[in-house]
């Protein structure tokens, strides 16, 4: 699946931490808005979109990322992107359905067999009669 850049919003904010005089003045911190819903994407990613347990997605399905590594705004743009493409990506895999299996009767066999070796190794350290 491939992110369209036009249905993500971005707004500058100011970054938080250190950073000096620069941090108070200049906005490059980004916020990313993406509309799961009103998305182009297919119906099966928004659906497993909007089920992830992530405190980044609001209640009206719009999933806000908030970028501020770099003090470059285009960097922190180009960051945003990239995450929220890593987040469809993670979303578009489909998980392959856990058939439960059965153990082999040998396995069991020598899961018994090993169980009653441990337990007589085990009964040998007892307190030697007289």
């Amino acid at each position: 699946m491939k992110l369209n850049p036009d249905e993500v919003e971005f707004s500058a904010i100011r970054a938080q931490g250190p950073g000096g005089q620069n941090v108070n003045k200049v906005s490059c911190a980004v916020h990313a808005r993406f509309d799961v819903k009103a998305s182009s994407l297919p119906d099966h990613v928004k659906e497993r979109l909007l089920a992830m347990r992530d405190s980044r997605i609001t209640e009206d399905g719009v999933l806000v990322l908030k970028a501020q590594q770099s003090r470059s705004l285009e960097a922190n743009k180009e960051d945003a992107l990239r995450r929220l493409q890593e987040l469809i990506d993670k979303a578009a895999v489909v998980q392959a359905v856990r058939r439960p299996t059965r153990p082999t009767r040998s396995s069991q066999r020598r899961r018994l067999d090993e169980k009653t070796r441990s337990g007589q190794i085990k009964a040998l350290r007892g307190k030697v009669k007289d």
